[in-house]
């Protein structure tokens, strides 16, 4: 089989793809503009992408195709419609990425509720050194315990979100689609109500855009952090920096954007600077083991194709 790999860069240079290239004839490429995807998935008849976009357009010249294998949980980067229609499969890797995305989620709610640029700054500079008190108090921080958790999303990684941050003492409130599960339910304005840190973990679709809006922002606690490490559309990224801007938010943690990477003009960089600000390069789901175990699975997905078993099959 013809198989074509549009963008390995964004997978690590430092995994191995083998277990993908042992199963056939493989053309790799760093990455892929728009103009040539279609050239290049011309002759193919698997194609592996992480981030190019996959529709009418970019298939259409692409008769051989049977199989589309995303190197990610989401595919809203895939035309599935299309896909259905011209008989292409698609499939996805869930559950790869769920310690990975649940350690930064987690890890920049603890840097930003205990203010750790702001008193490694104070090292760092030093202004420590030159001071004549044995400790700095400022900015207040609180323990973490004290705080009402609330996750949007139930998934693999919100669930995992949710154990850990029970696990720092946290009362956690989960939104969700699922009734069932093991903690308190809570619908989002609730969440974006009374919660002191709000995580955000769902997959992007036409319900979830833009769920955490300029209105449900507005109605958050002054102290509040956000944490988003799930797509850079299901929240307002302009009302997110607006509220830091004017104070209404205590820390906003983000790894996921609409455009990556953002330009000049996002609204983002306006905010930069901020010390209660975490950006982060859509890094979150790419520990070495989840990129390892994502490869591993995108071969079995291959190889399960052709032996014709419905392994992670979306269409």
């Amino acid at each position: 089989m013809k198989i074509v790999i549009l963008d390995k860069d964004t997978l690590g240079k430092d995994i191995d793809l083998s277990p993908i290239k042992s199963l056939g004839e493989c053309a790799e490429y760093g990455t892929t503009p728009p103009e040539l995807v279609t050239k290049r998935v011309a002759d193919a008849e698997v194609v592996v992408t992480n981030k190019i976009k996959l529709n009418r357009d970019t298939l259409g010249g692409a008769p051989n195709v049977k199989l589309i294998c995303v190197a990610a949980t989401g595919y809203d980067n895939i035309d599935t419609d299309f896909c259905k229609e011209r008989g292409i499969a698609l499939c996805n890797v869930p559950g790869y990425s769920t310690d990975s995305v649940a350690q930064l989620s987690i890890a920049m709610a603890l840097s930003l509720v205990t203010h750790l640029r702001e008193y490694r700054q104070c090292v760092h500079s030093g202004e420590y050194s030159a001071s004549s008190v044995a400790n700095k108090l400022t900015p207040v921080y609180h323990e973490i315990s004290s705080m009402t958790w609330g996750v949007v999303g139930g998934g693999a990684i919100g669930t995992r979100v949710a154990q850990i941050a029970q696990a720092l003492g946290c009362k956690v409130l989960v939104c969700r689609r699922k009734q069932e599960g093991e903690f308190p339910l809570a619908d989002v304005d609730t969440i974006c109500e009374q919660a002191d840190i709000i995580s955000v973990h769902l997959p992007l679709s036409d319900s979830t855009r833009g769920i955490i809006s300029r209105e449900r922002i507005e109605k958050m606690k002054k102290t509040a952090i956000v944490i988003n490490t799930a797509r850079g559309a299901v929240a307002d990224e302009k009302a997110l920096a607006d509220a830091i801007k004017e104070g209404r938010l205590g820390g906003l943690g983000v790894d996921v954007y609409t455009a990556e990477p953002f330009p000049s003009e996002h609204p983002y960089t306006e905010i930069l600077e901020y010390d209660n600000v975490c950006l982060t390069p859509h890094m979150g789901w790419g520990a070495y083991e989840a990129r390892s175990r994502c490869i591993a699975k995108i071969a079995e997905n291959i190889d399960s194709f052709y032996k014709g078993e419905q392994k992670n099959r979306i269409v």
